[in-house]
This record gives C-alpha cells, structure tokens and sequence, in this order.
C-alpha cells in the first residue's frame, strides 16, 4: 500500500509549482510596456518635437519678455520618465500652482498636445497657432496677437 503522506505532499508540492508558475506569468503581463525606439541621435521622437516646441516658446513668449505671457511662468519638464516630456504654463505669483497649460508628446510620437484653462481665453488661440508652427518647424515668433 503507497504511503498517503509522501503522495499528499507530491500533490502539494505540484499545486505549489503551478500557483508560482501562475504568479509568474502575471507579473510578467505587468511588466511595463517595451523601451520606445530611439532616433540615432538616442532621443525618442516624442522629447525631439518638444525640446524644438519648448525652445520656440521659451524664446518667443518668455525671453522675448511678450507682455501677454507676464502673467504666467514657464516650468520645463522635458527630462520626464514618463515617456512624456512637457512644458507648463503656471502663474507667475504661484510657480507651484496647478498648471495653466500643458504642451506634451507621448511615447515615440512627435504629435505635440495642448491643454488646460489657458486654451479657452483670448490668447489660446494664439497659443495653437504657434504650437501648430513650431511643431511643423517653424520655429519663428508670430506678431504678438
């Protein structure tokens, strides 16, 4: 007659095996998507179109000292993990404030995307029109509007 205990522990010992296999599998399908392809020069597509976007803004809106943008502050935040690098409009008397703007790209794309409060006023559309020509390379600044 088989001894019970050794084929009961055989029995456990294989549910065990099947439960870590099952742990494994799911922890893999959460692992985070592939890395995003690169272009020669090492930056995705996405941090390429922004760092052009956010080096027009900063110059044409900030360093130009346009006066429609004194009210607001430029925080860059291009060196993103995400795989999300941006720029924000925040108020200039509130640098942590909620932001009033965001201009980002995702992933490996170099479709840039606006939004937030700023776009509703009288200056968003100023706002996408220079988005829009920078994003093509333009990289000139419009007449202040």
């Amino acid at each position: 007659m088989p001894d019970l205990s050794t084929s009961r522990l055989g029995r456990a010992g294989a549910a065990a095996a099947g439960l870590a296999l099952v742990a494994c599998m799911a922890l893999a399908a959460c692992q985070s998507k592939p890395a995003e392809v690169r272009t020669s020069s090492g930056k995705s597509a996405s941090l390429l179109a922004m760092e052009t976007v956010a080096t027009a803004a900063h110059k044409c809106w900030f360093a130009s000292k346009d006066p429609a943008f004194r009210p607001y502050r430029f925080a860059n935040e291009l060196n993103s993990f995400t795989g999300q690098p941006r720029f924000l409009l925040v108020p200039a008397k509130d640098f942590g404030g909620r932001p009033l703007l965001v201009v980002q790209a995702k992933g490996n794309s170099p479709r840039v995307e606006t939004f937030g409060p700023l776009l509703s006023e009288p200056l968003g559309a100023r706002i996408n029109a220079d988005i829009a020509r920078w994003s093509s390379g333009d990289n000139s600044c419009a007449a202040a509007g």
